[in-house]
């Protein structure tokens, strides 16, 4: 094996161990939740990290017979899924909602986390030489930086809905 195949399962090792913690983290916010967003939007996130993981397993067995990198497909799912799940939720709550502390700190956690994920897939798809494997990195890297910015818009209308509301249907305040 040489320093490229070994790095390469090293990089995909290191993703499913991201995408285990990830899950782990997600399913256990979720459980602690009590606001009706966020413990769909973590169990979505739990789903999600899952199927990321699947997909980087599948890749890590392929290469670990010694073989070259699959066309396995990556995961893309553009975040319709938490996008969908967001304006569903936020239209039956309204802006009459707080999120409580402890959502918002699992909230920003989770954003660091999506943050670094992002992070590794974005870096190892600039390094690879070869396509399949430069487009496997960059829609997984897609789908995190999709999962941070659902997690950013959950945190601002969690902390704040009103200015959400305000920001998200483009209000304003003219003196008219």
């Amino acid at each position: 094996m040489d320093n490229e195949e070994a790095r390469a399962l090293e990089v995909l090792q290191s993703a499913v161990d991201m995408e285990v913690q990830g899950k782990e983290f997600y399913r256990r916010a979720g459980q602690k939740s009590s606001n009706r967003l966020a413990k769909e939007l973590f169990a979505q996130l739990a789903d999600e990290e899952d199927v990321h993981r699947e997909k980087v397993e599948e890749v890590y067995e392929v290469l670990k017979r010694g073989r070259n990198w699959p066309g396995i497909e990556p995961p893309c799912d553009e975040g319709r899924k938490l996008k969908s799940l967001f304006a569903e939720a936020t239209a039956a709550l309204g802006s009459k909602i707080q999120g409580a502390e402890s959502e918002l700190e699992a909230i920003r956690i989770a954003m660091d986390m999506e943050a670094e994920s992002y992070k590794l897939y974005h870096s190892r798809g600039e390094e690879s030489t070869l396509p399949v494997e430069r487009r496997f990195y960059e829609a997984l890297a897609a789908e995190e930086r999709g999962h941070h910015l659902a997690l950013l818009d959950s945190y601002e209308y969690l902390s704040d809905p009103a200015g959400w509301f305000t920001k998200s249907e483009h209000w304003s305040l003219d003196g008219a």
